[in-house]
């Protein structure tokens, strides 16, 4: 019975560390996902950056950990008062949250995704001028 008990021991820091390892795996990637933003300076004369930089949703500042892009006119819709986008070959959903009212800027339509471990969330929404 000795070496069963030696060998249920080594069983046991074997999971312990299998769960440790996946614990810190997890924690490198949700913490990743909130750092794909960045301000890499490319329009830091843009006159359009202060306004871009103000920008915030209901979710919070919009430019603060999130890429946002011009989305083309088929990869976003309005039905019923709510917008759904078109992310890497999936519609996601548009929390009414995430949508800016103010007037836009930049006339186009402009979204900012960020992307987890659990998928796709919209941090900021702006639908475009519409011209």
């Amino acid at each position: 019975m000795a070496g069963s008990s030696h060998v249920i021991g080594a069983d046991m820091d074997r999971l312990k560390l299998s769960l440790k390892s996946a614990l810190l795996v997890a924690t490198f990637v949700l913490w990743g996902g909130n750092a794909l933003g960045r301000d890499d300076g490319r329009y830091a004369n843009s006159p359009l950056k202060p306004w871009f930089d103000s920008l915030r949703s209901h979710l919070g500042p919009c430019c603060s950990d999130a890429d946002g892009f011009a989305v083309a006119d088929p990869d976003w819709e309005s039905h019923n008062g709510h917008y759904r986008v078109r992310l890497d070959g999936e519609w996601v959903e548009v929390p009414d949250e995430a949508v800016i009212t103010e007037p836009n800027r930049a006339g186009r339509t402009m979204v900012w995704p960020v992307k987890t471990a659990f998928g796709i969330s919209i941090r900021c929404f702006m639908p475009g001028s519409m011209i």
